[in-house]
C-alpha cells in the first residue's frame, strides 16, 4: 500500500512540472504578445489605433525574457545531462557541475 502512495507522490511532481513548463511558458508568451499589443495602443486582434502605453511594452519584453530564460535553462539541463553533468542552482545562478 505504501508503494501506491510513493507512486502518486511522484506522479504529482511530474504533473506539476509538466503543467508549469508545458503550458506555463506558452501562456507567458501569449501574455507577452497581448502586453506588446496593449503597449502599442491596440489589442491582439486589431491594428494599433490608441495612445501608446510604455508599461505594456516593458511588461511584454519582460515576459519574453522569462520565456527565453526558461528555454535556455531547459537546453542547458539537457546538454549537461548529455555530458554526464548536472545543472545546480546552489548559488542562486545556474551552474553545470559534476554528478
Amino acid at each position: 500500500m505504501h508503494n501506491l502512495g510513493f507512486a502518486l507522490e511522484g506522479a504529482w511532481k511530474v504533473l506539476l512540472a509538466s503543467i508549469l513548463l508545458g503550458a506555463g511558458l506558452p501562456i507567458l508568451f501569449a501574455l507577452g504578445i497581448r502586453s506588446l499589443a496593449y503597449g502599442a495602443g491596440g489589442d491582439a486582434g486589431s491594428a494599433a489605433t490608441g495612445p501608446t502605453r510604455p508599461l505594456g511594452t516593458v511588461l511584454g519584453y519582460l515576459l519574453f525574457a522569462v520565456v527565453v530564460l526558461g528555454v535556455v535553462l531547459g537546453i542547458a539541463f539537457i546538454v549537461a545531462g548529455g555530458f554526464g553533468k548536472t545543472l545546480s542552482f546552489q548559488h542562486f545562478y545556474p551552474s553545470i557541475v559534476d554528478k
